[in-house]
């Protein structure tokens, strides 16, 4: 007991002399100097390259060293190269992997690539398919199964509207009957049309409509983009687009006495304009149609723009369009319908151009006015399982330049050479926390 208390009394006797001490000053703290942080992206451009002989045959041994990529006309280094032959992979260079962090070891890892087969996505617009060739798109969509997809192939399948489908990539063919049951077309009618409102920019529901196929499409290639070295097809199935159709009948302009059908309120407006005070006629419109007319003089430019936007996306996914219209040979509208022959050539003349723009912009072909399907679905199956996939980082670093122009050559005489010839950078997202507001 006396040796704990005089240990005790000794802490008690060092914190007194302890705390009468003044405190030593500390020097005082620099302020921590932030280090500058460099933030670097580097990304691997991939295209679909196929070559073919003389004969229209697909050449499978071409090896690395004769192939040249140009960007912007500057020389690339192929940093990756696959060869798929019958959809299957017969050769692999694939890229570098990037250098660990300094200081930290990671064992090896597993390179996970499934590349067993192709990717196929089927796009159903089923708002811009007509309802009376149900029949006809079903047996379509039975042939796309027998001919095009085989064992190994991966699918999915999509619709725009109210058929409803939304079959997530899998391999299991009984998914694509199931969803061959429930396609039906859901298009406008030439007369709904020409009867039907018109916003600033001219008729609503068809600009309602084609935002929502383009956007479902665009959703999905934000998924594609994700998946690489393999050749990816989307196969686009619809009638098509035009912004402005069928304008004469629809703003009444056409003669009073035409028997083809107009929107009977505006021919009556226009009618009641050109009727002067002394019972004479003129030949004059009425203002509220001439204005709604000049506001739709650049509803074919805001097509091509929003066509030109769903082409880059699919360019910066790697992504093949195949669209096919299901219509086959099309002649005159239906009886039942009544619209001017003229107007009706031209708008099935602008709808097949917006599907030839989709496919030949992404390195696809279209499917328009004809009805040997089975042809066409011969080749795309011949596209889309043949082919190599070359990879380049590109030593362009000016992020300016959005747009890049690609040309891809083989050293080896006499040969053909597809595809993809640009690609368009991504926009810069906006910072965080930055507010934008859309005209």
């Amino acid at each position: 007991m006396n040796g704990f208390w005089s240990t005790a009394f000794l802490v008690v006797l060092v914190a007194g002399l302890s705390a009468q001490q003044p405190p030593t000053s500390k020097p005082p703290q620099q302020p921590a100097q932030e280090k500058p942080t460099f933030k670097v992206q580097v990304d691997l451009i991939t295209n679909d390259v196929i070559v073919r002989d003389s004969r229209g045959q697909f050449v499978p041994d071409l090896k690395k060293d004769e192939f040249e990529i140009y960007e912007d006309g500057i020389k690339q280094d192929i940093v990756s190269m696959m060869v798929f032959t019958g959809g299957r992979v017969t050769n692999l260079l694939t890229a570098p992997p990037p250098p660990p962090p300094e200081g930290i070891i990671l064992p090896p890892t597993r390179v996970v690539n499934d590349t067993s087969g192709r990717i196929f996505l089927f796009f159903v617009d089923d708002l811009h398919l007509q309802f009376h060739n149900t029949g006809r798109i079903r047996d379509l969509f039975k042939r796309i199964g027998k001919t095009l997809l085989h064992d190994g192939d991966m699918f999915g399948i999509v619709s725009s509207g109210p058929s409803s489908i939304a079959v997530d990539m899998t391999y299991d063919r009984k998914r694509l009957d199931e969803a061959i049951n429930k396609i039906a077309g859901n298009e406008l009618k030439p007369t709904d049309i020409i009867n039907g409102t018109s916003g600033a920019e001219g008729p609503s529901e068809v600009r309602y409509r084609a935002h929502v196929a383009f956007s479902t499409v665009a959703d999905i290639l934000q998924e594609l983009e994700k998946v690489h070295n393999r050749r990816k097809a989307v196969v686009y199935v619809s009638d098509g687009y035009d912004f402005n159709p069928f304008q004469d009948a629809r703003l009444g302009l056409m003669d009073p006495n035409s028997p083809f059908a107009q929107n009977e309120m505006m021919r009556s407006q226009n009618q009641a304009a050109r009727q002067n005070s002394d019972g004479s006629s003129s030949n004059q419109t009425d203002p509220l149609t001439q204005q709604q007319k000049q506001n739709e003089t650049f509803a074919d430019a805001d097509l091509a723009r929003e066509l030109g936007d769903l082409t880059r996306a699919a360019n910066r996914a790697n992504t093949t369009f195949y669209t096919i219209d299901p219509r086959g040979l099309v002649g005159g509208s239906d009886i039942d319908e009544q619209v001017d022959p003229t107007q009706w050539s031209d708008y099935l003349r602008k709808s097949q151009d917006s599907l030839r723009v989709i496919a030949e912009e992404t390195g696809g072909y279209a499917v328009v006015n004809q009805n040997d399907f089975d042809k066409a679905l011969k080749r795309i199956d011949n596209e889309t399982s043949d082919y190599y996939v070359l990879g380049y980082v590109s030593k362009n670093s000016d992020l300016t330049r959005r747009r890049r122009q690609i040309e891809v050559r083989v050293t080896r005489k006499d040969l053909n050479v597809n595809y993809r010839k640009e690609y368009v950078l991504k926009p810069t997202p906006p910072p965080v926390g930055s507010t934008t507001t859309k005209k």
